[in-house]
């Protein structure tokens, strides 16, 4: 289920229990709108999606540079953080190893 982050301040409680993948993105961002339709169809954990633009101190807090940029925690921690576009598989990969089914 995608959830578009509102307020600054319910950031760390969205992220807080879980698995999830948070995609810090903007509007003008062509990769970020060819991503987007891939987020859609992620059924196996949460993505909260977060406007750069909107929240640039969360981009400055996490270190964002440039968009997208993924960033997928468990439990309130990142575990791993993944700059620019990428697939399907890629994304299902990362989430496996994170719940430790891969390496």
């Amino acid at each position: 289920m995608i959830k578009y982050l509102e307020k600054v301040e319910d950031f760390d409680s969205l992220v807080e229990q879980g698995i999830l993948l948070v995609d810090f993105y903007t509007e003008w961002c062509g990769p970020c709108k060819m991503l987007a339709s891939i987020l859609e169809e992620i059924d196996y954990m949460d993505v909260i999606k977060v406007d750069a633009d909107k929240f640039p101190e969360l981009a400055v807090k996490f270190g964002i540079m440039s968009v997208p940029t993924l960033c997928f925690y468990k439990d309130g921690l990142m575990m791993q953080k993944e700059i620019g576009y990428r697939t399907p598989e890629e994304i299902k990969d990362i989430y496996k190893k994170i719940i430790g089914i891969v390496n």
